[in-house]
């Protein structure tokens, strides 16, 4: 298994969770996995870059918290919402916040700049390095941001046994290359959502995102391959984040992806 932070993360989000128990590197590992944890060029501790960047020196609290349905941040506090999975005592707050990674390659604090291209090759050569080292395809697992970089890695390795995204920022459309080389390397996929129904502006945003997953997954039925979306609620899994694996049930939910893998990956 090859794991891929998001956003202003990096490999750390996968170690350990903000509470201190065992992030999903290790659930994983105890299932029988090889775990592989990646940092994303320019970001961790591959931070290193000829490319310049700015590094912002805004306090994004607030941003954090509105935009990945956390909660509300207010007067320094932070506000969960009622049944929320997040843990939100002082000592967990403070892990949470210093995890977050600059990506040292962008010019502005909102993302825009990512460079999916690096990122997706990057990936593919690690997924082919796996592959040499274990002679099997890997399982992918990829978070928000670097959703994208799995769907395009799929265009430039043969070696990827599976995809699982965690609230990826989208689906590939159906004329994509991406969703081509899906296609045609046969590769299983599902999406992992929680809860999205607080009453804030973003929820339309990620409304939105869960609808193209919904959306590929058919047309990928359709192509006769599978593909599913695991909405959590929907699953009796409620109060979830958009960091899920690091929220107080993280392992409920890395057991119902462990089921998921024995049932549709060899």
């Amino acid at each position: 298994m090859i794991f891929l932070h998001g956003y202003v993360q990096s490999r750390m989000g996968w170690q350990t969770t903000p509470d201190g128990r065992d992030g999903w590197s290790d659930y994983f590992l105890k299932e029988g996995h090889s775990v592989y944890l990646v940092d994303q060029p320019r970001r961790g501790a591959a931070g290193q870059t000829s490319v310049a960047g700015n590094i912002s020196t805004k306090t994004l609290d607030q941003r954090w918290y509105t935009q990945f349905r956390i909660g509300r941040w207010e007067n320094g506090q932070s506000e969960v919402y009622e049944n929320s999975q997040f843990p939100n005592d002082e000592e967990s707050l403070n892990q949470f916040f210093r995890q977050m990674t600059p990506d040292t390659g962008m010019q502005s604090d909102m993302g825009a700049d990512y460079d999916n291209e690096v990122v997706s090759r990057a990936l593919a050569a690690t997924i082919d390095e796996v592959y040499e080292r274990t002679g099997k395809k890997a399982i992918v697992v990829t978070h928000s941001q670097g959703g994208a970089a799995g769907w395009t890695a799929a265009r430039y390795t043969d070696n990827i046994g599976a995809i699982v995204a965690i609230e990826p920022g989208g689906a590939p459309s159906t004329d994509s290359d991406e969703f081509k080389a899906i296609v045609e390397k046969n590769i299983p996929v599902t999406f992992y959502y929680g809860d999205g129904d607080a009453d804030i502006q973003a929820i339309g945003m990620w409304q939105a995102m869960r609808q193209t997953a919904y959306d590929f997954a058919d047309a990928i039925e359709k192509e006769g391959g599978n593909a599913s979306v695991v909405d959590l609620p929907k699953e009796g899994i409620e109060g979830n984040t958009h960091f899920m694996f690091q929220d107080k049930n993280s392992d409920e939910i890395a057991a119902h992806i462990e089921d998921w893998l024995k049932e549709n990956v060899e």
